[in-house]
């Protein structure tokens, strides 16, 4: 039986957490088989040396926040947020909402992300359509904040413009930014309007100690204690951060069935402090990866990520058994399809979506190749990213980005942060 796209002879990472050399077949925009069957197809794609495993899903990001990489760091959460973030975020246009947009397509692309996560301000539309021209899957949100109802209506906006669009590829939520932010009757708004749209909620979620001791003070309950009172949590949740918890919260989490987005880079850099994953995963939940944005992380590379999920718990509980490197790929993979929503992406299975990332072993970094899964983890760098397929359309084939003009990109990137931070 022939196919639309076969990938010949690749190393490929098997739902079970195995390794074995296949021939990959895509038709259409779905895997139809993997096996050592005769390999026919229009386009064939020479695998050897290649580790194939599912598109990286980045759970949680603000994509056009790469205009702002290195505009100011080493500073705590909310000096860096009030001081320097919300006042530059304030002067953005839909111009460069657009520009911000299309080089984190490029960066997440170049990296082996298939998938992203994003919430941002005014102007979704613009990265929407960066989604639908880049090839990539996007899962957007408008964020609201302050009890801005404008906020809201532009979400059920973009709901109804962009959900389900993109031949499919194209996800939208609602963003209700965090407790800190967000008066409880505002969010309870927020689940009204969200939950008659069948929509879902991404939000920020327990990320310092100083938003949770605000939020005893202010409200005498944790923030999830708050958020569980509004009805948000009983239309599929998207927690990022969750740094800091209390066992009541977690047994919320596990009992409404939350999905988690960790950020250990940004976690890290902003001195938020180290999320308790394994605990987490021992109770079911369900425990995806992001990079958070480019201006406190200060990259969109998940395999940074994939490697500090495995790695940063083993140091805080000296364990090295805990987050084995199988079980950190599948939270960038798997678990990250969970996390944002999305069945039928995150595995190499037959009648799952080709969404695909081929890293190239031969590089010094990957000898000897003796366990791949190990080798991407620990070793390798996002660099190695050699061909990206989404929905069985190659969106980068041999480093050469096949839907976007990288060089254009980012001049005029480069020609917006100029104009931008001369304001």
């Amino acid at each position: 039986m022939s196919a639309d796209i076969v990938i010949k002879n690749a190393h490929v990472f098997k739902p079970d957490g195995a390794v074995e050399v296949a021939n990959i077949f895509i038709t259409g925009d779905k895997i139809s088989r993997i096996d050592n069957s005769p390999a026919a197809a229009a386009t064939v794609i020479d695998g050897r040396g290649k580790f194939a495993v599912p598109g990286f899903i980045n759970a949680h990001t603000h994509a056009s926040m790469t205009l702002l990489r290195s505009y100011a760091d080493d500073m705590a959460l909310m000096d860096w947020l009030n001081k320097y973030i919300w006042p530059i975020e304030d002067k953005m246009n839909r111009h460069d909402i657009r520009a911000g947009a299309e080089l984190a397509a490029v960066e997440m692309i170049k990296g082996g992300t298939t998938t992203f996560a994003d919430m941002y301000g005014p102007n979704m539309e613009e990265v929407a359509q960066v989604v639908e021209k880049s090839g990539m899957r996007g899962v957007l949100s408008r964020c609201e904040i302050f009890g801005d109802e404008k906020r809201l209506a532009q979400n059920v906006e973009l709901f109804k413009d962009w959900h389900g669009k993109a031949g499919g590829r194209i996800k939208v939520m609602f963003g209700p930014h965090a407790v800190y932010t967000c008066p409880p009757d505002y969010l309870k708004k927020i689940a009204d309007t969200a939950g008659k749209l069948g929509a879902e909620i991404h939000m920020h979620m327990n990320e310092t100690l100083d938003e949770i001791n605000s939020c005893v003070k202010e409200h005498g309950r944790r923030p999830f204690e708050v958020v569980a009172e509004t009805g948000l949590l009983d239309l599929g949740f998207l927690a990022a951060h969750c740094v800091h918890l209390s066992d009541n919260e977690i047994e919320i989490m596990r009992a409404k069935n939350v999905r988690v987005a960790h950020n250990p880079g940004s976690n890290m850099k902003l001195a938020s402090g180290i999320a308790p994953i394994p605990k987490l995963l021992s109770n079911g939940i369900t425990v995806g990866l992001g990079t958070d944005g480019a201006s406190s992380n200060n990259n969109l590379d998940m395999l940074e990520e994939i490697r500090l999920a495995a790695i940063l718990n083993k140091a805080e509980l000296l364990d090295p058994l805990v987050i084995p490197a199988p079980e950190a790929l599948k939270m960038a993979t798997e678990y990250g399809a969970a996390a944002v929503g999305i069945s039928d992406i995150g595995k190499l299975e037959a009648g799952y979506k080709a969404d695909i990332t081929l890293f190239d072993m031969s590089g010094a970094e990957w000898q000897p190749v003796i366990n791949p899964v190990s080798l991407l983890v620990y070793s390798a760098n996002a660099a190695s990213a050699d061909t990206v397929i989404v929905d069985g359309k190659i969106l980068m084939e041999k480093r050469e980005l096949k839907t976007l003009d990288e060089e254009k990109i980012i001049a005029e990137f480069n020609a917006r942060v100029k104009k931008l931070t001369a304001k």
